[in-house]
């Protein structure tokens, strides 16, 4: 199961945009691509063989390039803080995006010319951005808005970084001049004079004091009160680690990494090419990533022997901006208006064997399945009346029962006050059932009604029941009526946010409920004759209360808060 979820995962972030707007498609599009290699091709290819048949153009493995943001605008520079992507833009507006899906998030504007640089405070709440138009700006990113604009260049503004303890900017520009802004007065209190544009400048993360630049291929230390050097030394790139125990510092093809306190040598290696453009440390400090032109070289820095993890080859266009998202993924700008994403050394070079003896595909087919994500579970209803809780993070199987539901068409499953309850309904009943004793705890009499879906609530206090245009709710430990309501609409209308958690879950049920069927057109074909023309379905996240997508399953639940149920105190 472990594989089966990261190459559902690999296919829906590939895809992630049309899947977005219809995860239908994954039958239609996104799977009959899928690569030879993956287990998702070697699972699902003899049913594809018979429908659709991909003869040329599918690469044998996954991609390192898992997503590709395109633009309308050319991103020149990039910078990441947890799970936001800022892209600065030639056009002067400056891009946030989604650091998982690459979905935008919010535009920033306010530079006239070319974002040159970037740069996050210690936590996240203020982002500092320099441009063609020779002036800094600092931005609240919780409002989006300009907090100060800092003037006084007379270049373009090419590096920022903001110090430790957010009271100084630093900026760089090809004026010659380093400069020091008060944060608070808005005012440069120092002015470093350069003998060339300087094309990079930073504070330490560990000592607010101690800041570092480069200019005219020369690297300097400086101590900001005193404006003295520290320390000097040959290089055209450098960055630091997030923690400031370990400075990248790059000379032509000779990449070192240093302790910034010792200088003492902690790794040494060199590229093919004597042109680096960009180069950054991973979070966790064992990756060195170095872009030249349209590569990327990966090195596993961890050992005294340097090694080449992956070279990564952006085919379109030279590299314009590079950043470790992950401590093993990697976002960069193109010069081909395109923003890439990045897995280091997810390419695999031979088929993963799909054997789904040692999953649950071979059990019979699944009728429903309950994803309980606080409890790290997901339930499945079984066809033959079985029912099994499977460990999320591990997809082995932790406990099964036997139930009396056999060969129903409506069964549902869920753990509930620590019961693993089970409804099913016949034609006169619905049964509610403890699965784990093994008893029968009571039935509801439903003989003059045709129950046409059923669904456990969302808080395991209900079950509802479709019936025609009437949707039904019984409390699920005494059996009392709880409300009843009729539909205004006929029609199955899905609404998907775009939220990676939510496309990525739904992708997953669809996939596992098709299981039920022998073809996925059998499975949509069967998805519309039970809801088409019959009721409104919602699929939303609950990230407030549970953190969980409350899916298919919780459908009805979600349907009768649209229509008001809420008034009868459901």
């Amino acid at each position: 199961m472990c594989q089966w979820t990261t190459d559902s995962q690999r296919l829906i972030l590939e895809h992630f945009d049309v899947l977005c707007g219809s995860p239908s498609y994954i039958y239609s599009f996104a799977l009959p691509i899928c690569p030879p290699s993956s287990w998702l091709h070697q699972y699902y290819s003899a049913e594809f063989s018979q429908e659709i048949r991909v003869v040329k153009g599918v690469s044998t493995g996954w991609g390192a390039c898992f997503r590709t943001v395109p633009f309308d605008d050319h991103p020149n520079v990039l910078t990441c803080w947890k799970d936001a992507v800022v892209v600065g833009l030639y056009s002067g507006c400056i891009a946030i995006l989604n650091a998982i899906t690459g979905i935008q998030m919010a535009i920033l504007s306010g530079h006239t010319y070319c974002v040159n640089s970037l740069a996050f405070s210690p936590d996240g709440a203020s982002l500092v951005s320099g441009g063609d138009d020779e002036t800094i700006k600092l931005w609240d990113m919780q409002t989006g808005g300009v907090v100060k604009t800092f003037q006084g260049h007379t270049g373009q503004v090419l590096s920022v970084s903001i110090s430790t303890d957010c009271t100084t900017i630093a900026s760089g520009s090809d004026d010659s001049i380093i400069r020091l802004w008060d944060i608070q007065t808005g005012k440069c209190h120092h002015i470093i004079k350069q003998q060339s544009a300087v094309v990079y400048v930073s504070f330490s993360p560990l000592d607010p004091k101690l800041l570092i630049s480069s200019s005219g291929g020369e690297i300097c230390q400086w101590d900001i009160d005193s404006q003295k050097i520290t320390s000097e030394s040959d290089g055209s790139h450098i960055a630091f680690s997030l923690d400031g125990t370990q400075l990248v510092v790059c000379n032509e093809s000779v990449v070192e990494v240093q302790n910034p306190d010792s200088k003492a040598i902690v790794a040494k290696f060199s590229i093919p090419e004597e042109f680096i453009a960009f180069c950054c440390i991973s979070p966790d400090n064992r990756l060195v990533a170095v872009a030249t032109y349209s590569t990327i070289y990966v090195w596993d820095i961890t050992s005294s022997n340097p090694h080449l993890l992956d070279t990564l080859i952006s085919e379109a266009s030279d590299i314009s901006s590079l950043a470790f998202s992950s401590p093993s993924s990697l976002i960069s700008t193109s010069w081909d208006k395109s923003v890439k994403f990045w897995q280091i050394g997810a390419s695999p070079t031979d088929p993963v064997p799909a054997n789904p003896s040692s999953t649950f595909l071979n059990l019979a087919p699944v009728i429903s399945i309950t994803l309980q994500a606080k409890d790290g579970i997901a339930i499945s209803s079984h066809s033959d009346g079985m029912v099994r809780i499977w460990d999320i993070s591990t997809g082995s199987c932790k406990a099964a029962c036997q139930t009396e539901a056999k060969d129903f068409e409506w069964i549902d499953t869920q753990l509930t006050d620590d019961r693993l309850i089970s409804v099913w309904c016949t034609d006169e009943n619905i049964c509610i059932w403890d699965a784990e004793k093994g008893e029968l705890l009571r039935t509801i009499d439903i003989s003059y009604r045709s129950i046409m879906d059923l669904r456990i609530s969302g808080d395991g206090s209900k079950v509802f029941c479709l019936n025609g245009l009437f949707i039904q709710a019984w409390s699920l430990w005494t059996g009392k009526v709880a409300g009843e309501v009729k539909l205004d609409s006929v029609y199955a209308v899905p609404v998907i946010a775009h939220d990676f958690r939510t496309t990525f879950l739904l992708c997953l049920y669809i996939l596992l409920d098709s299981f039920t069927f022998k073809s996925p057109h059998s499975f949509i074909s069967h998805l519309t004759s039970r809801h088409q023309d019959r009721i409104r379905l919602l699929w939303e996240i609950d990230k407030d209360k549970m953190g969980i997508y409350k899916g298919i399953n919780h459908a009805l639940h979600l349907c009768f808060e649209t229509h008001g149920f809420a008034e009868l105190g459901i």
